[in-house]
């Protein structure tokens, strides 16, 4: 993989850099690239704290991914909406994990994608680019290649990538908004993220659709894509999502639902390899649209 520092990096160290000339790998990933060869700069080795001027050539070689330090390839039914040569775009079910992690070691989609896609083992994370909840349902987008995980990795960088999300919330918030409120590790409990001073920047757009009184249907629109970040915002604004198990404490009258109410009902980007704009929606599954349908009921 080729690039070229663009003059604007000028005084930026190496390792910042390349974070951002190759987004789907980590600083850390790429720090220890560095260390071990795999990254020449002008065809020579070079440290991290390196500072660039713009115009060096890199040249990056990742190192050939053990077969034995993947994920088992699972074959489960995957939605397919969109596929290509460069992406996948999957209408992934709640209660479907993302990628392998404490308590789950397989059954994921990373596990089902191995098994559509096999060559997918040779890109990071198997091509995931951006994750969803567990018990999130709706559109999450996969590229097949290393430089269509890059140009969606840019994308979501520089908030190109457009994600609408559907969600019902506790209450009757204001008809529309920006919550702009950083986001971090709850410091009582590290499972849990929470809006703190030491956050990331984040930002949530949103407008009401439709009030049933004691809640409402809100589309949401993320500029950033902190973990848990409309969860964590709503709960700041004191409207929870509808049946989220961690984020409605506190709340005296909770709706039953047995998930967070939350789906990921469009996404927008350019395709990688040319650059035309697409775009995909995800109808409401079947439990949210019962849900709408009692609370219009109620109302």
């Amino acid at each position: 993989m080729r690039a070229t520092v663009p003059a604007t990096y000028g005084g930026m160290r190496l390792d910042q850099a390349l974070a951002r000339l190759f987004p789907q790998y980590s600083r850390n990933r790429l720090q220890a690239w560095l260390l071990a060869g795999n990254i020449r700069v002008d065809g020579a080795a070079a440290l991290a704290k390196h500072a660039v001027s713009g115009g060096e050539r890199v040249e990056l070689t990742p190192p050939a991914v053990s077969q034995a330090a993947l994920p088992a390839a699972q074959r489960m039914p995957l939605k397919i909406v969109h596929e290509d040569q460069d992406l996948l775009v999957i209408d992934k079910p709640a209660g479907l994990v993302v990628h392998p992690g404490a308590g789950v070691p397989d059954r994921t989609l990373l596990n089902a994608l191995l098994a559509h896609q096999p060559a997918l083992a040779q890109v990071p994370r198997a091509g995931i680019v951006h994750r969803l909840d567990k018990d999130t349902s709706g559109l999450i987008v996969v590229a097949k290649n290393v430089s269509s995980q890059a140009s969606l990795a840019r994308q979501l960088a520089e908030r190109t990538m457009r994600r609408t999300y559907l969600a019902v919330v506790q209450g009757d918030p204001p008809a529309s908004g920006m919550i702009d409120a950083p986001i971090g590790r709850d410091a009582r409990q590290r499972t849990r993220m929470a809006v703190t001073r030491r956050g990331k920047p984040a930002r949530t757009a949103y407008r009401v659709l439709e009030r049933f009184g004691r809640a409402a249907l809100v589309e949401c629109k993320l500029e950033t894509g902190r973990t848990h970040q409309i969860r964590v915002h709503f709960q700041h604004l004191r409207h929870p999502l509808v049946g989220d198990p961690v984020y409605r404490r506190g709340t005296r009258r909770g709706i039953a639902f047995a998930r967070q109410a939350l789906h990921a009902a469009e996404l927008a980007l350019r395709h990688p390899r040319d650059g035309r704009a697409m775009t995909w929606r995800s109808p409401l599954p079947r439990d949210l649209r019962g849900l709408l349908e009692t609370l219009r009921a109620e109302a």
